[in-house]
């Protein structure tokens, strides 16, 4: 009697990828234009975000997802869903408030397409910016959202590569570019969530005498966040994001310390970046891993270990440094920055002080102003943090594709050579000899001196 021949299973990748998943890889989902439409789909015919996460992930139809979800909260897949159904009750949409605390008009759903189209490879994204400012109806929250967006962007007008930094070209031909299924489930969330763009509220009604305190943002998510979180990231890259990373690397690798899960490092290495090393201390757990050599290492320490002499850790003076949503705690993006002996700082990362990445008291762009300032002795720039801060010069401050209640940027800081000369520092013109400085006439009449 003839033995049964065994059948030869698919063999596992060598990586488990994705929790839950063990058959689920990065490069294969990406190239899978099937999956990718059909999840899509689920999202835009029926807002079905399980759906739409089981189909891109290959999880096995009919199983329940055991999986926790723990982020801002700790969530399952199917109670996602059920949030998601519950539309605007519970005040589940309400981002937007008044300087007296009242909830504003939810958005329309143009506006909030046009809030997405600036971050899309199709758009440019200075032209997008200025048509979403120029067709926001006065007093709108689209005309709050554009204001913000304006006021906080900035390309220095100085830097060797100004006229490539300011204008990204646009995509001409979307197929021809890597996929970025975060960037589609993103613009998705807007759409469902009446989301177009962060802001910053009015200030409330002056009162005579009454000291003024800074608006401050109402710090709210949605429970659809773990689930991007834990398969894509903390922050959404962009096309002119990634574009500008890889202009600025100028063909050198970049260090992604504090990589996570390693989806910003895919999507460098689509977009063409030379090398990209990815380092992370592990501590945080992931439902889903992009790339299979995360270097598993305190940043800090793997940065001051780097060498010319060791193939797997160049020189790090010839890496730029890149920190994806920096963690608060453990004063580690200082302590990276101060390890750090290149020349290209990159920070993905708020820009509104709430605390949420790198620290808890300021904004990226002002520590590394202060740092500056204190190492040399000088003072803290000039405007907002756009000038000069000794050794560092803020180049870039981009806003990037933001989540419901965030607002994301990409800051890019660089010093030596490659930073634009500070603008020289205007004297006063000093009198000739023969005509002594006037004394100044105190209250009474009397001068000053006498």
């Amino acid at each position: 009697m003839k033995k049964p021949t065994a059948t030869k299973k698919k063999a596992l990748p060598a990586v488990v990828y994705c929790v839950g998943s063990p058959n689920f890889d990065p490069k294969a989902a990406i190239e899978d234009t099937g999956a990718h439409e059909a999840a899509l789909q689920a999202l835009q015919t029926d807002n079905d975000l399980e759906t739409a996460i089981r189909t891109w992930f290959g999880f096995l139809p009919g199983e329940e997802d055991k999986y926790v979800y723990h982020a801002i909260a700790s969530v399952k897949l199917a109670q996602v869903q059920h949030a998601v159904r519950l539309g605007a009750a519970n005040g589940l949409h309400a981002w937007y408030f008044d300087a007296d605390g009242g909830q504003l008009p939810s958005p329309s759903q143009a506006d909030i397409d046009a809030y997405i189209s600036i971050f899309l490879p199709s758009t440019l994204t200075a032209s997008a910016l200025k048509t979403f400012s120029s067709n926001a109806k006065k007093g709108s929250v689209r005309a709050l959202v554009a204001r913000d967006l304006a006021a906080k962007r900035f390309i220095h007008p100085g830097h060797s590569l100004a006229s490539q930094l300011i204008s990204i070209p646009r995509a001409k031909k979307s197929s021809a570019m890597p996929r970025n299924p975060y960037f589609d489930f993103w613009a998705w969330s807007c759409r469902i969530l009446e989301w177009c763009g962060p802001y910053t509220p009015p200030p409330p009604p002056s009162t005579s005498g009454t000291k003024q305190t800074p608006p401050q943002v109402p710090v709210r998510s949605h429970h659809i966040l773990p689930i991007f979180m834990h398969h894509f990231g903390c922050a959404v890259p962009s096309h002119e994001a990634l574009t500008l990373l890889k202009l600025i690397a100028a063909g050198r690798p970049i260090a992604d310390i504090g990589s996570g899960n390693g989806y910003w490092a895919f999507m460098l290495r689509a977009y063409g970046v030379t090398a990209v090393y990815a380092v992370d201390n592990a501590q945080s757990a992931w439902r889903v891993t992009w790339i299979p050599d995360t270097i598993i290492s305190d940043g800090a320490k793997w940065l001051s270990s780097t060498s010319s002499s060791s193939p797997s850790s160049p020189n790090q003076k010839d890496m730029v440094l890149l920190l994806v949503y920096p963690i608060v705690s453990n004063n580690f993006t200082r302590s990276v920055v101060a390890a750090y002996k290149g020349d290209t700082v990159a920070v993905v990362g708020t820009q509104n002080r709430n605390g949420y990445t790198a620290f808890a008291d300021m904004t990226v762009d002002e520590f590394m102003v202060t740092a500056s300032a204190t190492a040399d002795g000088q003072g803290q720039g000039q405007g907002q943090g756009h000038g000069q801060g000794g050794g560092w010069t803020k180049i870039i401050q981009i806003p990037l594709p933001s989540f419901a209640g965030k607002d994301e940027a990409l800051f890019i800081f660089q010093r030596g050579s490659r930073a634009p000369a500070p603008a020289p520092l205007m004297s006063a013109p000093s009198l000739p000899p023969s005509a002594p400085p006037k004394a100044r006439i105190d209250g009474d009449g009397t001068k000053l001196g006498e």
